[in-house]
């Protein structure tokens, strides 16, 4: 233990008149905290002029005057100027030894500057809420547990719900901080309490707040949204002040100190069971140190102020990461849903609801979608495709057949024939040959359509070179000739093959039939 000047027992008792806790003494002071205990409690009955007669007393038994000088105080210019100018403690006293020849200790190094630059104690300011009026949250380490479900030892967090005014609270073990396990424990939490606080303060957990800022937060989509299905508020905490939610912080420490330390458990299951029995019959039951008061006591009041819970829960179900492959959709459970395809190759969020899923990146909405109950379901929509790419799908064969309409008798005839043909799919050549029309529109199309119908070949290069060598703004000749079938045709005629005694009827004449 440190036998201390006269200055420095004044020091300390003074310090302890205002205020300051023996820590914040001994840490200013650069004592032990036995040291500083020992002797506030020796003056703890004593007023100030007692215990100033009481420190008269002992200087005169130790034979030495009351207001010993420090060993520093020929060096007090030295010492103010090298602390003006931002020089640390044990560089002042090796400055002191190398250049000025002190031959004093370090302590007494650190017990002058100490007097020289006393720290202005920190002060905070309780701030009282009524009843209903708030909750704060938080999540804290809780050690390792064995998962039933998977039977592995896990890391696990303890997750605090502490109503402000009452002191009660709602706490459960949990094995992850995501979305779904901090929507999951609010909404037990709340049911647990009958009601909904006005507002809850959180800290920037990232399954709540995206970017924490004080006077900007950011929240996620799926606590915005929760958020106002109950009907409360939320207050993000400033960055790095975990004191501004001093409530839930001692919840939580009291949580790991009164409940879990020293106790082992069989599994998560049977450690929660427990927890829910503390909080009733320990954490509610105790006179709390700040209300002098019982929680559960105080609970019955602010009980009647809390909001109404909604009449259906929240449907969120599940959130999910996934990324947006090149063919503009995300795999969820084996069903396929489309995004915008600037975001191909991105990580999305996408928020799983009991009939419908949305895709989110931050906090831009990119699609909503019903919800596939059957694996193996595409969820397109065309608009997220490039412009080039979505025609492929707008242009199904009915869908061509109607543009081919629209253009003209001849333009139709060719799509109908190419779309009729078999086995071939022709569908990519009746694409082809119906985007023509944007270059050089409807009426130079369905002549050079009409034109390749009359020479018997409707096939999108024959068109397309019609069209180049301006073909089809010549007249067709006047002698049409005996149209060639795109379809299968046979190179002699029946009569050839088997004589006037079995007339067999031509391909053409079939097809005219049909």
């Amino acid at each position: 233990m440190e036998r201390l000047h006269m200055n420095d027992i004044r020091d300390v008792l003074e310090r302890g008149r205002r205020g300051q806790s023996d820590r914040a003494i001994a840490r200013d002071l650069q004592l032990s905290r036995v040291t500083v205990r020992k002797y506030r409690q020796a003056f703890a009955d004593l007023d100030e002029a007692g215990a100033e007669q009481r420190l008269q007393q002992w200087s005169a038994e130790a034979g030495r005057p009351t207001q010993a000088a420090s060993s520093v105080a020929p060096y007090q210019a030295v010492v103010e100027a090298l602390l003006e100018r931002g020089v640390e403690m044990r560089t002042i006293y090796d400055r002191l030894q190398a250049d000025h020849g002190y031959g004093g200790s370090y302590s007494s190094v650190r017990r002058f500057v100490a007097k020289l630059r006393p720290k202005t104690p920190a002060v905070t300011v309780r701030v009282h809420v009524g009843p209903g009026e708030e909750a704060q949250v938080d999540f804290g380490s809780a050690g390792k547990f064995l998962d039933p479900a998977r039977s592995t030892v896990r890391t696990a967090y303890v997750f605090v719900m502490t109503l402000s005014s009452s002191r009660h609270q709602y706490a459960e073990l949990v094995f992850d901080q995501k979305i779904p396990t901090w929507l999951a424990l609010h909404r037990r939490a709340f049911a647990s309490f009958g009601g909904v606080p006005a507002r809850v303060v959180i800290d920037n957990l990232k399954a709540a707040v995206l970017a924490a800022a004080l006077h900007d937060p950011v929240l996620s989509e799926a606590y915005r949204r929760f958020a106002r299905h109950y009907g409360f508020l939320i207050s993000p905490n400033r960055p790095r002040t975990p004191a501004h939610k001093g409530k839930v912080e001692s919840g939580v420490h009291f949580v790991k100190r009164s409940y879990l330390a020293g106790q082992e458990f069989a599994d998560i299951e049977v450690a929660n069971r427990g927890l829910a029995v503390w909080v009733r019959e320990r954490a509610g039951t105790r006179d709390h140190g700040t209300t002098r008061q019982t929680p559960l006591a105080l609970f019955e009041v602010e009980r009647q102020q809390l909001l109404p819970l909604p009449t259906t829960p929240f449907e969120l179900t599940e959130v999910r990461l996934a990324t947006l492959h090149r063919d503009c959709h995300v795999a969820i459970d084996g069903s396929y849903y489309s995004a915008p395809y600037p975001c191909v190759g991105k990580r999305l969020e996408v928020y799983l609801f009991e009939r419908v899923v949305q895709l989110y990146a931050g906090l831009d909405l990119l699609a909503t979608h019903a919800r596939a109950t059957v694996k193996g379901t595409w969820r397109t929509n065309p608009d997220h495709y490039p412009p080039e790419k979505a025609a492929y799908l707008e242009r199904t064969p009915r869908r061509c057949r109607e543009l081919a309409e629209g253009i003209g008798p001849a333009t139709f005839r060719v799509v109908d024939t190419l779309l009729a043909e078999r086995p071939l799919d022709r569908l990519r050549s009746v694409q082809a040959i119906l985007r023509l029309s944007e270059s050089v529109g409807k009426t130079r199309l369905e002549a050079a359509c009409a034109r390749a119908l009359h020479f018997g070949d409707s096939r999108y290069r024959r068109i397309k070179d019609i069209l180049n060598a301006a073909l089809d703004q010549q007249p067709l000749p006047g002698a049409p000739r005996r149209p060639v079938q795109t379809a299968f045709a046979f190179a002699r005629t029946a009569e050839e093959l088997f004589g006037d005694q079995a007339r067999v009827p031509s391909f053409a004449t079939v097809a005219q039939r049909c």
